[in-house]
C-alpha cells in the first residue's frame, strides 16, 4: 500500500502542563509527567471508555508523579493499564495504578518477564555484567567506575510490579471504548515494544518506537552481548509504512505529530549517516569506545556514557553483521572493528 507524501507537522504546540490533559483526538487525552534525567518529561495517554478510563504507560514510581495521577484521576474510573515497555519511566507506577484501582494490567511478555527480571537483577540484568560488556569493547576503567556501585536503580524507579497481567502479542485487536486498536510489536529498543494503532482514529500511540524529534536508543546489552538490535529497530519502524502517513502519531517523547513516513525516512537517514561516518573512522581497527566521538559530538556524562556505548556497540555489529566491516579481539581481550 502506497500513500502520498505527508511533510512533518506538530498539531499540538504547547506540552500540557503537570496534573493536565490535552485531548489529541476524540477519546485520547494527553499528559504529561516530571522525570529527573536530561529528558525531562514523559507522555503518557488516557483512553475513554465506556465507563471509565484505559491508562497507557504511568511514569516513575516516586511521590511527585503519583500525586500528579492523583489530581488527573481525581474520581474517575480506571478499567485497565496498558503499558508499552518495561522501561521504568513507562512502568513505574503499573503496579501502584493497578492495586489502587483493582484493574489488570495488560502488556507483551517479553516486556513483563523482562521488568521482574531486571528488578530482581536476575538473568543478567546487573550493572557490573553491563560493564563487562564495555570494558570488553574498550572502556577504560575510570570511565567504567564510575558508572558503578549505583545499586539497583531500575528498583528505586519501579518500587513494585504486578505479579500478573494480561498477555498483548502481534496482532492483537484490543478494544478500548467504541473503538479497535491493532497490537504492533516492535524491537530493537526493547524486546517486544507494543505500539497501538486505530484504523478508526486513524491514531498510533507509539511509544518510543518512534519518537518526533529525537532517535530512540539502541543498544547492546548483557544479556545479548552478539545481538544486532540497530537491525532490528530499522525493521520495525520501517512496518509504520503500511499505515497512512497522515495518521496522527503519539510518541512518549516530544510532541504528537503527522507525516510518519517521513520520520521514518529521517530516522533511517540518521542511523546510515552515522553507519557512514563509523566506516570512515574505522581504517585502522577501532573500539567502541574509541568511536564514541564519531557518533556523539557533545561531552557526555557518567549516564549518557553508559547509554552511549550500547549505542556504539550497537552500530559496530549492525556494520559486523552486514559484512561492512570485520572484527577481532586482541591480546588484551577488547573487540576492535576495521574496514581491512
Amino acid at each position: 500500500m502506497s500513500f502520498a507524501a505527508i511533510p512533518l507537522s506538530y498539531p499540538f504546540p504547547e506540552v500540557p502542563a503537570p496534573g493536565t490533559t490535552l485531548q489529541v483526538a476524540p477519546g485520547i487525552h494527553w499528559l504529561s509527567m516530571p522525570l529527573p534525567f536530561a529528558l525531562d518529561h514523559i507522555n503518557l495517554w488516557l483512553v475513554e471508555e465506556e465507563g471509565g478510563w484505559t491508562i497507557i504507560d504511568t511514569g516513575i514510581g516516586n511521590p511527585e508523579t503519583r500525586a500528579l495521577w492523583e489530581k488527573i484521576l481525581g474520581t474517575k474510573t480506571v478499567k485497565r493499564v496498558i503499558v508499552t515497555h518495561y522501561h521504568p519511566d513507562h512502568a513505574g507506577n503499573a503496579a501502584w495504578l493497578c492495586q489502587r484501582y483493582g484493574v489488570e494490567l495488560w502488556m507483551t511478555q517479553g516486556e513483563y518477564l523482562t521488568a521482574h527480571a531486571v528488578r530482581s537483577s536476575s538473568a543478567g540484568y546487573t550493572t557490573d555484567a553491563v560493564l563487562s560488556v564495555f570494558r570488553k569493547n574498550g572502556l577504560d576503567e575510570q570511565r567504567a567506575s564510575g558508572m558503578g556501585g549505583r545499586g539497583n536503580r531500575y528498583a528505586a524507579l519501579v518500587p513494585e510490579f504486578p505479579l500478573s497481567y494480561r498477555r498483548i502479542i502481534e496482532g492483537d485487536e484490543i478494544t478500548i471504548g467504541k473503538h479497535k486498536w491493532r497490537a504492533m510489536i516492535g524491537h530493537g529498543h526493547a524486546p517486544e515494544h507494543l505500539s497501538l494503532y486505530s484504523k478508526d482514529l486513524n491514531t498510533l500511540i507509539a511509544g518510543d518506537m518512534l519518537l518526533s524529534t529525537i532517535s530512540t536508543n539502541v543498544s547492546v546489552w548483557s544479556i545479548d552481548p552478539e545481538g544486532d538490535p540497530l537491525r532490528l529497530f530499522l525493521d520495525s519502524i520501517a512496518r509504520y509504512r503500511e499505515l497512512p502517513a497522515d495518521m496522527l502519531v503519539l510518541p512518549s517523547h516530544g510532541k504528537p505529530f503527522r507525516g510518519a513516513h517521513e520520520r521514518v525516512e529521517q530516522l533511517e537517514r540518521h542511523h546510515q549517516e552515522r553507519l557512514g561516518e563509523l566506516v570512515q573512522s574505522l581504517q585502522k581497527p577501532k573500539s567502541a569506545a574509541e568511536l564514541l566521538s564519531v557518533l556523539f559530538r557533545r561531552p557526555l556524562d557518567a549516564h549518557q556514557t553508559f547509554f552511549a556505548m550500547g549505542e556504539a556497540i550497537a552500530h559496530l555489529h549492525y556494520l559486523y553483521y552486514a559484512g561492512r566491516a570485520k572484527r577481532a579481539r586482541g591480546d588484551d581481550g577488547i573487540m576492535r572493528y576495521a574496514t581491512s
